[in-house]
């Protein structure tokens, strides 16, 4: 039978949980510049990403498409970052080698864009 957690032990747990996310998004933060997405996009909290080429990204926490084709979720978005042409075979966003972790990291960013 399970062992019902205590309210200390879940608050401990969704805190960790919490504190792992906001890792993961900082880290997310500084993977955007470092693949250059700034390149083409403007990114909020992003220093180097001014691009005016493809969309301002200011609020896509906010947004319910992807490119205006995709559901606008986590793991659909960090699956975008990895490989666009895989889900939108014409679009213009490119590949730039970007491995799973480092999407899932990079999606957790720009989906806390409100």
């Amino acid at each position: 039978m399970p062992v019902p957690l205590r309210p200390a032990v879940l608050a401990a747990l969704v805190a960790a949980c919490a504190c792992a996310q906001a890792a993961g998004a900082e880290r997310g933060r500084q993977l955007l510049a470092q693949y250059q997405c700034g390149s083409c996009h403007g990114i909020p909290g992003v220093a180097s990403a001014g691009g005016g080429v493809a969309s301002s990204l200011e609020g896509f926490g906010r947004r319910s498409y992807i490119a205006g084709r995709l559901p606008n979720r986590a793991d659909v978005l960090a699956r975008w970052i990895e490989q666009p042409k895989a889900l939108v075979p014409d679009t213009a966003m490119p590949a730039m080698g970007v491995s799973p972790a480092d999407a899932r990291d990079m999606a957790a960013y720009l989906l806390e864009l409100k």
